[in-house]
């Protein structure tokens, strides 16, 4: 029901939006965060959107760089990436679940919310 897209090669300092779009669900209903997983490393919660109306927590490693959106007629969320750095390599998945409010940081999100809905990730490799 989730499908992750915009992945591919960037040089480091480059850029790229990644999608999140979604079919049998109303993506706005829901928390949404976005996770990475680099080669031999675990699975890292990069950003939350808790819900439309809460703020977007970010990763410290992506704050200043990343930033979430929603698009409610697509029924898609994004995740724009600049500034892109080598150690930003590896699978990036979209969750869903929630809605959420009341929490007051990522890690807090990342603990306490259950994400239902997944992509299916999509792979971001910076190299030069």
């Amino acid at each position: 029901q989730l499908v992750d897209s915009g992945g591919g090669l960037v040089q480091p300092g480059g850029s790229l939006r990644l999608s999140c779009a979604a079919s049998g669900i109303t993506l706005d209903y829901y928390g949404i965060v976005w996770f990475r997983q680099a080669p031999g490393k675990e699975r890292e919660g990069i950003l939350c959107s808790p819900s439309v109306t809460e703020p977007t927590y970010y990763a410290e490693s992506v704050t200043g760089r990343f930033t979430f959106s929603r698009d409610k007629s697509k029924n898609t969320v994004y995740m724009q990436m600049n500034s892109l750095l080598p150690e930003d390599t590896g699978v990036y998945y979209c969750a869903a679940g929630g809605p959420f409010a009341g929490g007051s940081s990522l890690s807090e999100y990342l603990r306490e919310a259950e994400w239902n809905y997944w992509g299916q990730g999509t792979q971001v490799t910076v190299t030069s």
